[in-house]
């Protein structure tokens, strides 16, 4: 039985391949009763798909896991708070919760830029809860960005 902690170091570990990769260093784990249903890592560039984030991939590769699209029971570990598609696709899931580490200042759709998630007008609530190892995601983006510049 995989712990919040375990499961956002294994989303950082994915966001270190994604950093390998070329991409924007954000990973995702989906987990499901226990145990990791789905991994993925941001790959817009090598995808050439700008919906291809972290965040997508792990949840389209859950819902094939549970054989549903909707992913009730489900918790998403995230390393960056997700954007307002991302958020989106989350309510149309029916995510239970989100678990994200660092707030996203530019772009960050659950309560830094947008607050699509639990919007009063909407019909799906989840527990959102954000800042489990902020410190390492912050400074692998920080770092990424740093040797691109």
């Amino acid at each position: 039985m995989i712990d919040d902690r375990e499961a956002m170091q294994a989303a950082l570990a994915e966001a270190r391949l994604a950093a390998a990769g070329g991409e924007v260093p954000i990973g995702a784990v989906a987990v499901y009763e226990g145990g990791i249903i789905a991994h993925a890592q941001n790959c817009v560039i090598r995808h050439v798909d700008p919906t291809a984030h972290a965040e997508m991939i792990a949840l389209r590769t859950a819902a094939k896991a549970l054989g549903n699209y909707r992913l009730a029971g489900c918790t998403l570990y995230v390393t960056l708070e997700p954007c307002a598609m991302c958020a989106g696709a989350m309510i149309h899931a029916r995510l239970d919760r989100l678990v994200y580490a660092a707030a996203d200042p530019k772009a960050g759709a659950c309560g830094s830029v947008l607050s699509v998630l639990n919007h009063p007008q909407l019909n799906h609530k989840m527990v959102v809860e954000e800042g489990l190892l902020a410190n390492e995601a912050g400074e692998l983006l920080r770092g990424f960005f740093r040797e691109r510049r």
